[in-house]
């Protein structure tokens, strides 16, 4: 839930190109990409560490699925180079196939054969003949990735029916983990699990991954699940990317609105930027290496802005939301002094309707005024894009 002031929104800014590093698994350039006339990826530069963790996350048609084809050789660039391990794989005339990149794909249903078992499933594309031991070898690693999964052995005589959406994507796992890859990619692999499952199944095959070392993509439109996955999170929006960083990077200092808007709730107000502090309903709020002076569009989080008995700022309950462990609050901010005695000009504000969060749903009544305190600092966004 974001509220909105009524002022102008910035057009989009794009994420600069990420340089490869000595330690960079995978290296995308300027890829681009059509589907006829429709252009789908429009100049991607990413670059992901060995043994990291990446989560590309965006609305439905951003792009996500249509670049994690790209790098698994489903699909071929229009423009753009494709590198793994410093090796070429796509573009400027080279096409490496999917089955010769050492790359695992588990997609958003897990796609398991239905006529094989599970133990079937995790063994298939592994060739008895060229393991030691043959058969016995084969039976022995099935043993092994049920193990890593977290599945107990006598799941392998199962067949895909048998077994909950969890296990599911557990064995979907097991089985791209089978053939070894040095890179994983998750098509939004948990999205049509229920909440409790979706979260358990994430750190399960978050921790397998991390054990096994393997670099990992995951696409996905959950926010949250991007946030908590990943050590490294690139948003994605209109085929381009917005912004690439830290999970805590990249919420807490979006790049652009949509950005901020787009990861978590937001309170974004109108307010006017003197140096490094704006002004406005919630007071003087710091900003760090702020993109313009003058008026400018303001975002804190939900979680920065606190009932204290002792704030400086007031606000009437508007109405609540109640969710158990937090309740939302939607609050009429007071006017300012300078503004009701329309002594300051300088920037509009005043009477603006925010949601903030808090545990105690008694407190925050309809019609109640209670007193808030914001902690930290703002982040501004010019009303001009060309001065960002």
């Amino acid at each position: 839930m974001t509220e909105q002031s009524p002022s102008r929104r910035p057009g989009p800014r794009i994420a600069a190109s990420v340089a490869p590093s000595t330690n960079s698994h995978l290296t995308i350039t300027d890829v681009t990409k059509n589907f006829g006339s429709q252009a789908v990826l429009k100049g991607v530069n990413l670059s992901v560490a060995k043994g990291s963790t990446t989560a590309i996350v965006g609305p439905s048609g951003s792009g996500k699925t249509t670049l994690l084809r790209l790098i698994a050789g489903f699909e071929h660039p229009a423009t753009g180079n494709i590198s793994l391990n410093g090796s070429k794989v796509a573009g400027d005339g080279v096409w490496l196939p999917a089955h010769k990149r050492h790359i695992g794909y588990v997609a958003q249903d897990g796609a398991l054969f239905p006529h094989l078992s599970v133990g079937q499933n995790i063994a298939f594309g592994l060739d008895a003949r060229k393991l030691p031991g043959g058969r016995s070898a084969v039976q022995a690693r099935i043993s092994e990735l049920l193990a890593m999964v977290s599945l107990d052995e006598g799941m392998s005589r199962r067949r895909p029916h048998q077994l909950s959406g969890g296990q599911q994507q557990r064995v979907a796992l097991a089985r791209a983990l089978a053939r070894e890859p040095e890179l994983m990619l998750l098509d939004e692999p948990f999205s049509a699990l229920d909440a409790g499952l979706r979260v358990a199944t994430r750190r399960a095959v978050a921790k397998v991954l991390a054990e096994a070392g393997v670099t990992t993509i995951l696409v996905t439109h959950d926010q949250a699940e991007a946030l908590s996955f990943a050590d490294q999170v690139a948003v994605m929006r209109g085929g381009k990317l917005a912004q690439i960083g830290n999970p805590f990077v990249v919420y807490t200092k979006p790049v652009d609105r949509e950005t901020a808007e787009f990861l978590g709730d937001a309170v974004i107000l109108d307010a006017w930027m003197e140096g490094t502090l704006a002004t406005c309903s919630l007071g003087g709020i710091p900003v760090r290496r702020p993109p313009a002076q003058g008026l400018v569009q303001l975002m804190l989080r939900p979680e920065q802005i606190r009932i204290a008995e002792d704030g400086p700022i007031r606000g009437v309950v508007v109405d609540t939301d109640y969710f158990g462990p937090e309740t939302t609050v939607r609050l009429k901010l007071a006017v300012p002094p300078e503004l009701a005695n329309g002594t300051d000009h300088r920037y509009p504000g005043g009477g603006e309707i925010i949601t903030i969060r808090h545990w105690n749903a008694s407190i925050a009544r309809p019609g109640m005024e209670l007193c808030l305190r914001v902690v930290g600092e703002g982040v501004a966004f010019p009303l001009d894009p060309a001065a960002a």
